[in-house]
This record gives structure tokens, sequence and C-alpha cells, in this order.
């Protein structure tokens, strides 16, 4: 799965000269948390959330009354407050390495690029939606989670026991286990009774770490 087949396109922008008050107004309105900015010829020239904005606008302990306030935050703009180091990404960046930019620099969010221009946004909330998809978040069933002895074949034998009893997987997700020889792998199974499928699995696996019936209420 790649960038451009989850980003947001056309992507919402502003631009520098915008007064804060207009553009936190505009946010709520277009109900989003950020905005790439561009400058008057359509290039990225940097990105402003709403805490940036909300963090701009005066304390409450303030002395100014109501109309000084006014004016002070008509005098700022969103060139004074955005963030011009903008990391960003590709349409063919893989979601994973978009997930790991946003981790590593502790962003909620990546412009996307196709050479010099501005043609999506990928955010925070993409890649939980498609967490939910990769492990069937959203589809009853069985939840097992095991751990497993880091054996070439193992979860092709694990995927063998489904199948012989009929069941199917929906999703999967696999992490480093408890110990270095070992992995634990989370498995969304569909089809199969949870007492069946906790007998059949335990001679396959070191351990059943957990094993529940998901519900979709």
């Amino acid at each position: 799965m790649l960038v451009k087949e989850r980003m947001t396109s056309p992507v919402l922008t502003i631009t520098p000269d915008v007064p804060i008050q207009d553009a936190l107004a505009r946010m709520h309105q277009d109900k989003v948390r950020r905005y790439p900015v561009v400058d008057k010829h359509g290039k990225l020239v940097g990105i402003v959330t709403e805490g940036d904005l909300l963090n701009a606008k005066p304390s409450e302990a303030t002395t100014l009354n109501v109309w000084e306030i006014t004016a002070l935050l008509n005098k700022i703009t969103v060139e004074r407050v955005m963030c011009t180091k903008v990391i960003t990404t590709t349409e063919d960046c893989p979601i994973e390495e978009a997930a790991r930019i946003m981790a590593d620099n502790e962003i909620s969010s990546l412009p996307v690029m196709r050479e010099k221009s501005l043609v999506g946004m990928i955010t925070e909330t993409d890649i939980f939606h498609i967490m939910l998809e990769l492990m069937g978040g959203r589809t009853p069933g069985v939840r097992l989670t095991v751990e497993v002895l880091n054996n070439p074949g193992k979860l092709y034998e694990i995927a063998g026991i489904i199948q012989k009893l009929g069941g199917d997987i929906l999703g999967l997700a696999a992490i480093l286990g408890s110990r270095a020889e070992t992995r634990i792998f989370t498995i969304k199974v569909v089809g199969i009774e949870i007492d069946t499928l906790r007998k059949a699995i335990g001679s396959a696996v070191e351990q059943i770490v957990d094993i529940r019936e998901t519900k979709i209420s």
C-alpha cells in the first residue's frame, strides 16, 4: 500500500498572509487540525497547526481588553507562527515508511509532494484507519495472540491449522517476542469457535498470550 492510495487530495491549504484569527475560524469550519502553507505560486512554504494558532493568542491573564486583543491578533499572520522546516513524503512512499517518518519525528502529518508540487496530505488518522483494516478491527471474530519460536514456516503452520478448521484469517500483525528467539502474532480469525481454536492452536505455539471474541457495537 502506497501513500497515494490513502492520502487526502486535493488538500486544503492556506497562505502566509492570513491573520491567525481567520485561519483558526477556517480550520474549525473545515474540520481540520492543520494546513499546509503555500505562497501565491502554490509553493509549499510551511505548515501550521491548530496548536500553533492557539499558542499565538495572549494569555488569559493579559491586561489587554477585548478590543486590544482583537487588534493584536489581526496583526499576527500565519507566517509568524507556521513551521517552515516541513518534512514531506512522496506519492509512491510505502504507508509503513510514512508512518515511521511520522513516529520518528513526532509529527502527525506529512504533506505529499510530486516533484515540487503539493498533491496531498497523509495524517495519523489515515494510519489508524489502515491499522483497523489490517487487523480486521471492524469485523466480529476471534482475536488470537500467540508467541511462537522464530522458525521458518511457523506462520504457515498456524495458517494451515486455521484453514483445516474451516476458518479464515482477516488480519495479521507480527512484533518481537518476549525473548530474542520468539515472535508474537496477533491474528483475526472468523469461521471458528473460540474454544475450538484454543484447543487446536495450543500445541503449535509457545504460549497463547490472549484469545477473545470481538464484537462490533
